[in-house]
């Protein structure tokens, strides 16, 4: 048995995925997985066990694409399900008690024995987030930790270092953990009954088409329609079909093209002038939008032919007016996460309440200014947390940390000082309503996310300094010209970028117009075209991926963005 699980079982899997393959988006090899799956999936007789169907499809996955890390997405599924469980029982057991002891018990002794369950309970869930976050962070963020106080130590000349470990991210992993402690919290504070069959929440946990990148779903939203079985829907089936050409569009037309001109920046950042650095941050939005709002196309899209609806991911962020609405319609999932999670318990936590309430009493807090301070000061604060959250969750680099506190900053100040900006604009006269007004409040915005992304851009966070220094002292736009044209990319590659990006943003501000009537879905406004018009529109986009994409022999597609987390 030992000598099966140590040699054969691995040499097995080794060779399983050498003959099938890689199963990423974009190879021919996920797409016949995904008809085969759908296959049995429909046609499988018992429709109540159709979901047995995309549990070992699930599974078949994780071991072609990653099998050597199963045993940490079992281990977070097992002590979800488990901790789950514990926390029902004695969320239960209490209420009975409770109930038994009505007529027997005082108000004070029913309050005291509320309280000694709701800690009991909190510290039974507390486990199960140390227990997976500290996997988590282990894994992602130990060499940045362990680099950092080596560099330390030695500044101060002590005989003491961390060792170094080759550590390996386990696929998905960070969603995952974070969409599974989601669930525990939801049955923590009984929003969710606790799942008692492990097999249905490993389902939950290890949904293929979002295991890559996301979207990170709440239980409530996904496991229902993960366990009933569907039926075949050609409309639902064909919806999915044109996201996942549009996926395939915004990711293989424009972001590949657009990566092989930022990765050439980067691979010798030091060379390029600030005209040069100024266009590869512009470009770097483009494909970080397309690169991640595409995968996220496919992940729905593939999910929608089996029936099942993902939470949307994007909502056209560039067109915020705040960057606080930015983050509303950007990589919604992981906003609606820390808001849930991160964000209200921080903010409506005992101690900033109390912070609140003395800064209210206390003689600043009679001023506008100091009502005003006591009455944000939770939510602005919690929001600097959450922001820094987010930063790490990026990346293990001070640049991450540096693009966490700049975002979470904005943010924090933007909320103090809104008086002042109402202020100054009612002295100004200012229309806030007005159309140059609202554009103005969208291009500062995008200005404010472009500074963000320089700390992605940059390799290092010194780099991303000197990077703003160049924006005002290294601007030089015949030299920057030269050295745009000499990043891989040739004049028919910029005109394809620019062509198909105005037409994602003609798209897109449809979408915008007509939002209350089809939303980000353009496809039910294709179904009220002629069937001509919606085929031609069909084999149009086929033809630009076809023609206009990055892709064929000796050619690899460029990992998604968010693969890494």
């Amino acid at each position: 048995m030992i000598y099966f699980f140590s040699t054969i079982l691995p040499q097995f899997l080794d060779n399983m995925q050498r003959v099938i393959g890689p199963l990423t988006y974009t190879s021919l090899n996920f797409f016949l997985f995904v008809a085969v799956t759908a296959l049995v999936y429909f046609l499988f007789p018992a429709k109540k066990f159709r979901w047995v169907i995309l549990l070992v499809a699930n599974i078949f996955f994780y071991m072609v694409c990653g099998w050597r890390f199963g045993l940490f997405i079992l281990f977070t599924t097992l002590s979800a399900y488990l901790i789950g469980l514990w926390l029902e029982h004695r969320a239960k057991a209490s209420k009975k008690l409770l109930k038994e002891k009505k007529a027997e018990w005082s108000r004070e002794e029913k309050k005291k024995y509320k309280e000694k369950t709701k800690v009991q309970m909190r510290l039974i869930m507390t486990l199960a987030l140390v227990l997976n976050f500290g996997i988590l962070a282990f894994l992602k963020y130990y060499g940045f930790f362990s680099g950092s106080l080596n560099d330390l130590l030695g500044a101060f000349k002590i005989g003491f270092s961390l060792p170094t470990l080759k550590l390996l991210m386990p696929l998905g992993i960070s969603f995952y953990t974070f969409q599974t402690m989601g669930y525990v919290v939801d049955v923590y504070r009984e929003k969710t009954p606790a799942q008692r069959n492990p097999l249905k929440l490993l389902l939950f946990v290890s949904f293929f088409p979002q295991i890559i990148q996301g979207p990170i779903s709440v239980y409530d939203q996904l496991a229902g329609q993960l366990f009933e079985g569907h039926s075949f829907d050609f409309t639902r089936f064909k919806h999915g079909c044109e996201l996942i050409l549009w996926g395939f569009f915004k990711k293989l037309v424009i972001a590949d093209k657009a990566v092989i001109a930022i990765t050439t920046v980067t691979s010798d950042y030091g060379a390029y002038n600030g005209t040069t650095l100024t266009f590869t941050v512009l470009l770097y939005a483009l494909q970080l939008y397309t690169d991640f709002s595409g995968g996220i196309d496919i992940s729905r899209g593939v999910a929608q032919i089996f029936g099942i609806d993902m939470i949307e991911n994007f909502r056209r962020p560039y067109f915020s007016k705040s960057i606080n609405e930015y983050w509303r319609r950007w990589h919604i999932s992981l906003g609606a996460w820390m808001k849930n999670y991160v964000f209200y318990p921080i903010a409506m936590s005992n101690q900033f309440l109390t912070v609140s309430k003395n800064i209210k009493q206390s003689r600043f807090g009679k001023t506008a200014a100091g009502a005003h301070i006591a009455k944000v000061l939770p939510t602005s604060v919690a929001s600097l947390i959450v922001f820094l959250l987010v930063g790490i969750w990026h990346g293990a680099s001070w640049k991450y940390v540096a693009f966490g506190v700049w975002n979470g900053g904005i943010i924090m100040l933007s909320i103090l000082m809104q008086p002042l900006f109402d202020a100054a604009a009612d002295k100004l006269h200012v229309n806030r309503k007005s159309i140059p007004f609202q554009l103005f409040r969208v291009f500062r915005t995008f200005i404010v996310v472009l500074v963000g992304y320089v700390f992605d851009v940059a390799p290092t966070f010194s780099e991303s300094m000197r990077t703003f220094w160049l924006f005002f002292t290294g601007q030089n736009f015949q030299e920057g010209m030269q050295q745009i044209g000499s990043l891989g990319l040739t004049s028919n590659d910029f005109n394809v970028i620019g062509l198909t990006t105005a037409f994602l943003l003609l798209v897109s501000l449809f979408q915008e117009k007509h939002e209350k009537e089809y939303g980000e879905n353009v496809r039910q406004f294709l179904d009220k075209k002629p069937f001509m018009l919606r085929w031609a529109v069909v084999f149009v986009g086929v033809l630009a991926v076809v023609v206009l994409g990055v892709y064929g022999s000796g050619y690899n597609a460029a990992d998604f963005v968010y693969m890494q987390f």
